[in-house]
């Protein structure tokens, strides 16, 4: 961003503060948007588009490019965004293109888990900060590298996690921190989902029209194209995603970690398997239990696909579970459930608190504010790379049958050879991964 955009953007944080956008002055809004910070969306489907809706509503931020592989999600999208804000933006169907584009100040990276790195690396390289969803990438040693992009190139990187940009998260954590339930022996960490109850095989077929199918591998392992693997469900293959793990687990264990101020377990054990829905397609557990082990805690991590009915009647959710008391939060409300003795309680009733806002506009908001003051965001990329380490580490101990030990000194499993490779990105040519100098 030239250093008059910089400039400007810095006195407009100080212009908005103490003040909503929405109650500033018309001519400050105006001004606010006539200077906006430029965004540029790649991968327009699902996450990407919500994400930049939710930026846009910002009156200091305005799309100018859009990216996708796919020319008719991608057109859809140009259409529909036209329509809201009455402009044509530029259309790209190669990422490096879009953040080769001068106008663009910021990128949003909304693409499967696979091609989180490389635009996110290369973002970094070209000046520009970044949105990038959850999970940080697909593998350890590309959630590494984008960690070490952010510091050498000063970039501001948030991750999708956008429980960190919460209130009523905030608040729950703060009363399990304040030691109100005791110390807190176990975390429980939840997701019970109840799609993915039809998942039949599919034959290969050739990739639709409009589609660049080789780009949207990318560095995926050459396969023929099959549409399980493609658009949402891309999900439940390990060339791509790492499942219900990567996909809830990075929102639910980052709740643990925040909560307990962890970074990483020293053993990692995990069991499971397709046993909901045997015959279904696709890699990844519908069922599935990981124990992180922290010394003095626990941390558990649980699924299913195609139910609902999860611990404390939640089908998702985070409980922290002291000696005195467990917390439960879940994304609209978080509760205390006080242990009982001799007919007292031990730590102090209190009715449900409610969510009573918008945890992903508030997160998005906290990004902006970001790229102008050059403050950590609520969810750098350290953060995401944490919880990330841990759904990999999970994944790797169920698709090994190993117990796991990390060394956090080292940054990496120890003693166990077949674990170590699937925490490294394997690239199909020429794809390689970036370097960082």
């Amino acid at each position: 961003m030239p250093s008059s955009r910089r400039d400007f953007l810095q006195k407009s944080t100080q212009l908005a503060a103490g003040l909503s956008l929405a109650t500033l002055p018309t001519t400050a809004q105006q001004r606010l948007a006539a200077d906006a910070i430029r965004i540029g969306l790649i991968g327009v489907n699902n996450m990407g588009w919500a994400d930049l809706t939710s930026m846009l509503k910002n009156p200091d931020a305005v799309c100018v490019a859009l990216c996708d592989v796919d020319s008719n999600v991608l057109n859809k999208r140009a259409a529909e965004l036209e329509k809201k804000t009455g402009k044509k933006v530029t259309l790209y169907n190669d990422f490096r293109k879009l953040i080769d584009d001068k106008s663009v100040d910021a990128v949003i990276v909304g693409t499967p888990d696979h091609w989180h790195c490389l635009p996110a690396v290369y973002a970094c390289q070209a000046g520009k900060d970044v949105y990038v969803e959850k999970p940080l990438a697909n593998s350890i040693e590309e959630c590494d590298l984008i960690v070490a992009a952010a510091k050498r190139y000063n970039r501001i990187i948030q991750v999708g996690q956008w429980q960190r940009s919460g209130e009523h998260w905030k608040a729950a954590l703060a009363y399990v921190q304040s030691g109100k339930i005791g110390p807190v022996r176990t975390v429980k960490t939840w997701a019970f989902m109840g799609y993915g109850k039809e998942f039949p095989p599919k034959p290969d077929v050739a990739a639709p029209a409009g589609v660049d199918y080789d780009m949207w591998l990318g560095p995926a392992p050459n396969r023929p194209f099959n549409p399980n693997r493609f658009h949402g469900s891309f999900r439940y293959y390990w060339d791509y995603a790492g499942g219900l793990m990567t996909d809830w687990g990075a929102h639910m264990i980052d709740v643990a970690l925040w909560g307990m101020n962890v970074a990483a377990p020293r053993s990692v054990v995990a069991t499971g398997g397709k046993f909901g829905f045997p015959d279904h397609d696709g890699d990844t557990p519908d069922t599935m239990q990981v124990v992180y082990d922290y010394g003095k805690f626990s941390v558990l991590w649980e699924q299913s696909l195609g139910t609902v009915r999860g611990p404390y009647d939640r089908d998702h959710g985070v409980a922290f579970i002291g000696n005195l008391g467990t917390v439960v939060i879940d994304r609209g409300k978080w509760e205390v459930l006080p242990e009982v003795e001799q007919g007292r309680y031990l730590s102090p009733a209190m009715p449900i608190q409610k969510a009573t806002a918008n945890d992903l506009d508030a997160h998005t908001r906290n990004f902006l504010d970001c790229i102008r003051s050059r403050k950590q965001p609520n969810c750098p990329a350290e953060v995401g790379r944490n919880v990330a380490l841990h759904s990999h580490l999970g994944n790797i101990a169920y698709r090994t049958g190993h117990k796991l030990v990390w060394e956090a000194e080292k940054g990496m499993i120890v003693d166990d050879t077949s674990a170590q490779q699937l925490a490294k990105a394997h690239y199909r040519s020429p794809w390689t991964l970036p370097k960082v100098s």
